[in-house]
Order: C-alpha cells, then structure tokens, then sequence
C-alpha cells in the first residue's frame, strides 16, 4: 500500500513538472525584473519633483534673473531706490527718535534687498541642468509606470507582487525537492517490500513442503495413493500479496509428469484435491467451512471416504456442505432437505431440517429407490449406522 501511494504521489508530482518549469521561469523574470529596478515610493517622489524642475527650468531661471533686474543697484532697481532713501534717512539723523528708529528698518531692508538679489543671482546661474538629468528620469519614472501598471497600480503593490513571487518560487523548488523525497521515499518502500517479499517466499516455501505431504497423506484416503501433489513457484509483479505466483501440481497417476491442477484434474479428481488442501490447511483452526458439492464426480466407497473426511473436519468447526450423495450425507449429525418449487411465481426454494425419524427416508430417496424399498431402507440404516 505503502509503494502503490508513493507511486501515485511521484506520478502526480511529475505530472506538474511541465507545468512547474514554465511558472518557476516566469516568476523568476518577474522577481529580476522587479529587483533590477529595484523601486520605491521615496525614490518615485523624489523623481518627480526632479522631473518637474528640470522640465520648467527656463521659466525658474528667468523668473529669477529677472527679479535679480528689479531689485539690482543700477538706476531704476529696488536696491538703488532704497539707497538713496537710505541716504536721505542718514540726512535727518538724530533729530527725532521715531524716524531714527523708522531709519533703522529702512536700512535692514536695505541689506535684504542686497542678500537677496545675490541670492537669487545664484539661484539663477545654478540652474544649468546637467545633460541628459531630464531624460534620465523620464526613463526611470517610464520604468516605475510600466512596473505599477503590470502589478497593481502603485509601487507599493509592485513590491507586495514581488514578494509574492519570491515565496511561490521557494514553493516550487519546495516542489522540487518533494520530488526528490518522494523518490527516495519509494525507493526505500520497494526495498522494503522486496524484503517482506522475500521473508513471504521463505516462509510460503517452508509451508509448502508441510502442506504437500498433508495433502498426498489426505489423497491416499481419498482414493488416490499414487497421486503426486507438489506446490510450485514462480515470480509475478510484486502486489499487495507479495511477489509470488503459486500453482497446485498434480500427477493423478505414476509416471505423469505433475501439471497444474486447474488444467488436468478430473472433476472428481478435484474434488478430492480440494477436499485434501481444505482439511489440511484449517488444521487447528475454528474457522466455518463450506463445502458445495465437493463430491462432484466420486461416488461408492470413495464417497464415503469423503463424507468421514468432512465429519472429522467438523470436530471443533462447523462445516456445512451440500451433497447428492448419501454417503456424504449420512456422515451428517444435523440434515436439512432444500427442495424448489417451480410452480410459483416467483420460483420457491424451502429449506427444511430434518428429524432423526426423516433421515432414513431422505437417504433412500438419495440412493434413488422408492420409500418401501426394504434393501435400500436396510442400505440407509447401516449408513446412518456407520456414521455414529
């Protein structure tokens, strides 16, 4: 059972092993793809914002140049404006407290109006791109978008997917491996099996030998004393019952060759063979047998050689048999006529046990006379008499 299991287990793994390639090349163009672009969400914002400078970085550059104009020293700038309101503030200083405090203001717009226009000075001439900065991060950013739209919608999703496919992929080389289990798991059970095998052959061949001369010493009562009888083996398909074919020999008469039994023997030859092998082999046991119609094929005094044979089966056991003979059956210690009626629709059979008093006459019918045959009663009564 163990072998059969396993046998189907490996057949059903290499079923999937097809399959298995093709997921297993798959999820590992997905994971490499996943992790040579290697995303993130810190990393997307962070393009974007690059992508957007660079894309208006005339615009910014102008915008500060251009306020750089307006707030210059030269004449018409902010800066020189508020210098020479400065210089007009300085004119009246001291006369009056407010407008000194007023003063002081003015000049710290005067010093921001100068650190800003440096500032946006270099603000400005910083803003040379380096080449190619914009189309690099368009490609990454296209990268990142083919990415989401493949896996879910976000690099968050695209992350969890690629995290998904690792696990499958550790799955199936999981898969792998079980295969590999499994194979040396049915390799170790047919070893196994091989073992109890060979154990059943020694043990069936050591039996052999006991029931071939239980069975010859059981035929030589049976009529058939110079019958051969031999157990033969030959090797099968190792199954659930070992791996031996077995085969009854027979040799009804001296000189023939013994061949197998189900081939050659007679009907009443396999009859009594039958008989033999049974008794011989619920030697001891408690076991019910039934026989039906094993005198099939015998009758005179090898009959009644049956039908003692049968009685001394029944010590211990229950045997029931079903017989013509009345040999056979007035070896019986409990009868039962079974008798059918074809005139009923459906066919009727009845079964009815017999009193002491009606085995006489049930045994004369079987011997095919009529009830008031004297010699056919007297023949009845001596079986019934031989048989206490």
């Amino acid at each position: 059972a163990s072998v059969q299991q396993l046998e189907r287990r490996l057949e059903e793994l290499r079923e999937l092993e097809g399959a298995r390639e093709r997921e297993l090349d798959l999820l590992a163009f997905e994971v490499a793809e996943i992790e040579e672009a290697d995303p993130s969400e810190a990393e997307e914002a962070e393009l974007l914002a690059a992508r957007d400078r660079l894309r208006h970085l005339d615009a910014l550059r102008a915008a500060a140049l251009t306020a750089v104009d307006a707030i210059g020293a030269d004449e018409g700038g902010a800066a020189a404006a508020l210098s020479a309101g400065a210089g007009a503030l300085d004119g009246a200083s001291g006369l009056e407290a407010g407008l000194d405090a007023l003063a002081t203001r003015w000049h710290a717009l005067v010093i921001e109006a100068g650190e800003l226009a440096s500032d946006l000075r270099s603000y400005g001439e910083g803003l040379e791109g380096q080449p190619g900065a914009l189309e690099a991060a368009e490609e990454r950013l296209a990268t990142f978008d083919r990415l989401k739209r493949k896996h879910g919608g976000s690099i968050t999703a695209v992350l969890e997917h690629g995290a998904r496919c690792r696990a499958r992929h550790d799955e199936l080389v999981g898969a792998e491996t079980a295969m590999e289990d499994a194979a040396a798991a049915l390799g170790a059970a047919c070893d196994q099996h091989q073992a109890l095998s060979k154990d059943l052959r020694k043990a069936r061949k050591s039996a052999a030998k006991t029931l071939e001369v239980a069975v010859r010493t059981r035929l030589a009562d049976l009529a058939m004393e110079s019958a051969g009888f031999e157990i033969a083996f030959a090797e099968r398909e190792p199954g659930p019952t070992g791996a031996d074919a077995v085969d009854f020999l027979i040799a009804p008469n001296p000189g023939v060759p013994a061949t197998s039994l189900r081939e050659t023997a007679s009907g009443g030859e396999l009859s009594r063979v039958m008989l033999a092998l049974l008794g011989a082999a619920n030697t001891g046991s408690d076991a019910v047998l039934v026989f039906d119609e094993i005198d099939a094929g015998i009758g005179g005094h090898t009959a009644r050689v049956v039908g003692e044979q049968l009685r001394e089966l029944s010590v211990g056991r229950q045997v029931l048999c079903i017989t013509h003979l009345p040999q056979v059956a007035a070896q019986a210690s409990r009868h039962f006529s079974i008798s059918k009626d074809t005139s009923a629709e459906p066919a009727r059979t009845t079964v009815e046990q017999l009193a002491d008093t009606q085995v006489v006459g049930e045994l004369v019918r079987m011997l095919g006379a009529p009830d008031d045959d004297i010699a056919a009663r007297r023949h009845a009564k001596e079986l019934r008499k031989a048989a206490a």
